[in-house]
């Protein structure tokens, strides 16, 4: 596994509204703090991408992301071991004080429990739930290595060390709620 930055640099750049690309399941994510705005900002323009459309959070345990969740019934808490950790992000009822930026136009946000080992400690390391959108412009297929990350953002991303996981296509979307799933 590859060893994680000094993380008080990281802490430090990532609050001054900094984006980090980062090893994930099945590609580079570019990811920021959940609470920055001009941070989400920063990652949407790089992607081209909306804001209604929402993003994802990644966490390595379930409290990180609580503070931008409504209540979450506890006979569904209970399923939480079906699908985490593991490559399948919740759609989940958002908290009312939850930032727009980063449920879109819903009124649920992405939340994702990784097992990918590398995100895992990194989230773990800074206490915290990171955006975690793929490492690409909108429509372009996703950068699999550091190196792809540096020459595609150069100065404007710190790009972390580290190996993407075996899986070959992005996390399964699923909303536990209605059992529907947005994408396979």
């Amino acid at each position: 596994m590859t060893p994680l930055p000094d993380i008080r640099r990281l802490r430090a750049w990532l609050q001054r509204g900094g984006v980090i690309a980062y090893a994930t399941e099945s590609c580079f994510g570019l990811g920021c703090d959940p609470r920055n705005a001009r941070a989400v900002r920063r990652i949407l323009a790089l992607k081209g991408r909306p804001q209604a459309k929402g993003l994802i959070l990644v966490g390595s345990e379930f409290r990180q992301f609580t503070r931008f969740l409504a209540p979450v019934p506890s006979a569904l808490a209970r399923r939480f071991p079906e699908w985490w950790p593991g490559p399948n992000t919740l759609l989940l009822p958002a908290a009312r004080r939850c930032p727009h930026w980063l449920t879109g136009h819903h009124d649920k946000l992405a939340v994702r429990v990784t097992a990918h080992a590398e995100t895992a400690c990194l989230c773990h390391a800074l206490d915290r739930a990171l955006v975690s959108t793929s490492a690409n412009r909108t429509g372009q297929r996703a950068l699999k290595t550091a190196a792809a990350c540096r020459k595609a953002f150069g100065r404007r991303v710190w790009v972390l060390p580290g190996r993407v996981g075996r899986r070959r296509t992005p996390s399964t979307i699923l909303d536990p709620l209605s059992g529907s799933v947005l994408r396979a």
